[in-house]
């Protein structure tokens, strides 16, 4: 599936980026590693899955389904590294609270496929 390849080769950057440092970049990585996910469960469903709205829709319907509450907070912590990329605003320690809550995210997220 092209969405799970694009999801490894996203992770695979992101973890790349983070131990050069480059914490901007791998949090923009880290996003697109979770979209990717979101995607490929989206087409599965035949949910769309082309808007930011889009992925919160999915991470709702999903929260729904499991009353997991760690797909919610790993989402919105997800879009804070996304919200980085662009801002610049994260010191380490709160980029690798951030990237740790990812990364237990795409794991719950790899178990909807």
């Amino acid at each position: 599936d092209a969405y799970l390849a694009l999801y490894e080769k996203y992770l695979r950057e992101a973890e790349s980026l983070y131990e050069k440092g480059d914490l901007a970049q791998a949090g923009e990585k880290y996003w697109g590693a979770v979209t990717a996910l979101l995607n490929a469960i989206a087409e599965k469903r035949g949910m769309p899955h082309y808007s930011h709205r889009d992925y919160a829709v999915i991470i709702e319907t999903l929260y729904a389904e499991t009353k997991d509450k760690e797909l919610l907070v790993g989402f919105s912590l997800a879009e804070r590294l996304h919200a980085n990329f662009y801002h610049n605003f994260m010191g380490k320690e709160s980029f690798e609270l951030h990237r740790d809550a990812v990364l237990k995210l795409v794991e719950k997220l790899k178990r909807f496929l």
